[in-house]
């Protein structure tokens, strides 16, 4: 039985459209390493899977080569040439925790020192409006791979302490914990898509304008005190944020 996802009934539809549709779920399977070996069915048998033409299903493996992801290897076929890298949103976990079965995830602290915070942060973390905080700036790799650019603040008093800390090898997460002497709690995230700067373009070694997923979260303490807000970068090609949701 196929899907015949490209297909159906209703009004007839372009093979763009058909192509979009079926490159979808395409690019669902290549992110989450459905195809083992690195290697995609050929297009006689993805068109069968699909119920589309092996026209459409060309259009499709264009518009996943056109995203980076595959590749035509003679010799091989359709091949996997860059994979994304799945950061959960169910729970409250550092990068390095959560990429660990990928690889070691290292930190260039670019920055590492008390500010005087505007106003808009100092509110957010609960600090009067002119008392120091610590901030951090971090380009974080996995491996050689740039991966995301953190822009952190802290309260002083986990901060300050912080800056003492093995901030090269270590998640703030697991510095936050270990100073305070409690756990984190909840955490507020807002996404959205940004174009890269020139400047966070050249960080993140990938060209001006290109995607980027533009994380804010405010981290709390278990006694819902907040003390953690960062402003993070991710590469859009690297990086899939995912997430369980119940109704």
């Amino acid at each position: 039985m196929t899907s015949s996802i490209a297909s159906g009934s209703g009004p007839r539809r372009s093979r763009a459209d058909r192509a979009r549709q079926v490159a979808d779920v395409l690019h669902q399977q290549v992110i989450s390493g459905a195809f083992g070996t690195g290697v995609l069915p050929d297009e006689r048998l993805l068109a069968a899977e699909f119920g589309a033409s092996r026209n459409t299903v060309r259009e499709a493996l264009d518009i996943l080569r056109a995203e980076g992801l595959i590749d035509r290897v003679p010799g091989l076929g359709t091949v996997v040439v860059n994979r994304k890298y799945a950061h959960g949103l169910n729970q409250l976990t550092g990068l390095a925790e959560t990429l660990s079965a990928h690889g070691e995830v290292s930190n260039e602290i670019r920055v590492a020192t008390q500010v005087r915070p505007p106003t808009a942060v100092a509110r957010r973390l609960g600090v009067p409006p002119h008392e120091p905080v610590v901030y951090v700036e971090r380009l974080r790799r996995l491996g050689e791979l740039p991966l995301s650019l953190d822009l952190t603040y802290l309260v002083p008093d986990i901060g300050l302490p912080l800056l003492e800390a093995d901030l090269r090898n270590t998640d703030i997460f697991a510095l936050i914990e270990h100073i305070s002497g409690q756990p984190l709690g909840t955490a507020e995230i807002g996404i959205e898509a940004l174009n890269a700067d020139a400047h966070s373009a050249a960080l993140l070694e990938v060209p001006a304008g290109a995607a980027l997923l533009v994380l804010e979260r405010l981290s709390r303490l278990d006694d819902d005190r907040p003390v953690d807000l960062e402003y993070i970068r991710f590469r859009g090609d690297r990086l899939t944020l995912r997430a369980l949701a119940t109704r």
